[in-house]
């Protein structure tokens, strides 16, 4: 919204000519795990070199009358601007809960009527993000008494006057981010843009893992195999001691300072009031897998470099058609549990060494 006011701050009211979105600077990925996914998986959207809202559409639905109400728009901040590329029908139907086309750039998406409950809403993948970020900078303008033409897709950057402009935060603060709320699409578009910095012909997410891949090898010893940036793709491989290493070789860096501080707790799930040992680390989480990995400051003693991964490939491989397959949520409340016991188990073993 900010870049609208500077727009009508600097007079603009109307393009009489063409409006116009590049979306080059990355390469057009779909998704970001094809294949491996639902198609509602809103953690794997598509990529481009123009994003917004995580590449994501919340999409709502409420009942009054016995009669359904279904709406997409692209919330956030203090705005809730309605879309037009991403469009929601009823299915009389019990399942799938939803299917979904891709028509032009329009996402055409199908919600089953028995799947629906009293009310509710969520996050849908956006496969087009060039243009939903230009129909939704459309929509605002509007608001704002700005008139654009219909967006077009432009295949090179076009020069012309700046009258607004948007600058991102560092890169350690948006790493920060990601590693806090676990944007898969930060991880992407960071990933790929530095593969293709060194580059320019990496243009799939598997060219630029493997080229990060390399670099870590390079820079700290530890061998992985990467198919991608966010760890969603099931190929990506990596053993616990490799692991380690990568992030003894990164403790004296940014990397330890920008992890996310782990909440200690007991048997019953409730924080320890005053625990003495501090954690910093990262989590992976999806159904029938977990992950921890990160660094242990001990009351006593040298700070402790750990990673522990648990899965039950059999049972994920069973249940990758459902969203929250039977068993998955006891299963990863285990997992975590395990991870609290052994990081506490840890702690108090090498801080009396």
């Amino acid at each position: 919204m900010a870049m609208v006011d500077q727009l009508h701050a600097a007079g603009v009211r109307r393009v009489n000519g063409t409006f116009s979105y590049f979306d080059g600077a990355l390469p057009a990925i779909t998704e970001i795990d094809p294949g491996g996914q639902l198609p509602q998986a809103g953690y794997n959207p598509a990529i481009s070199g123009l994003n917004l809202n995580f590449n994501r559409v919340h999409f709502e639905w409420t009942r009054a009358g016995g009669a359904w109400n279904l709406a997409m728009d692209a919330r956030g901040g203090n705005v809730t601007p309605a879309v037009s590329i991403a469009t929601m029908a009823l299915a009389d139907r019990g399942a799938p809960t939803f299917s979904y086309r891709q028509d032009g750039v329009i996402d055409r998406w199908t919600v089953a009527s028995g799947a629906l409950g009293n009310g509710g809403s969520r996050w849908l993948p956006v496969r087009s993000p060039g243009a939903y970020a230009a129909d939704v900078f459309r929509t605002l303008c509007a608001a704002r008494g700005i008139t654009l033409p219909t967006p077009q897709p432009e295949g090179r950057l076009i020069a012309g006057n700046v009258y607004a402009r948007h600058q991102s935060p560092e890169l350690l603060i948006m790493l920060r981010d990601m590693l806090e709320y676990s944007t898969n699409i930060t991880a992407e578009v960071i990933g790929l843009t530095a593969a293709r910095r060194d580059n320019p012909g990496v243009v799939s997410l598997p060219q630029s893992a493997a080229a990060m891949a390399e670099w870590v090898l390079l820079q700290h010893g530890a061998q992985m195999r990467l198919v991608d940036h966010s760890g969603l793709g099931g190929a990506a491989q990596i053993a616990p001691d490799q692991m380690v290493r990568l992030l003894r070789g990164g403790a004296d860096g940014p990397l330890r300072g920008i992890l996310r501080p782990v909440v200690l707790t007991d048997a019953e799930g409730d924080r320890l009031p005053n625990p003495d040992t501090q954690v910093a680390a990262k989590t992976g989480t999806l159904n029938f897998t977990s992950a921890l990995v990160g660094y242990i400051d001990p009351p006593a003693g040298e700070d402790l470099v750990f990673a522990i991964f648990s899965s039950d490939p059999a049972a994920r491989q069973a249940a990758r058609l459902d969203e929250v397959p039977a068993g998955s949520r006891a299963w990863n409340a285990r997992a975590r549990r395990l991870q609290q016991q052994l990081i506490q188990r840890w702690g108090a073993l090498y801080s009396t060494m």
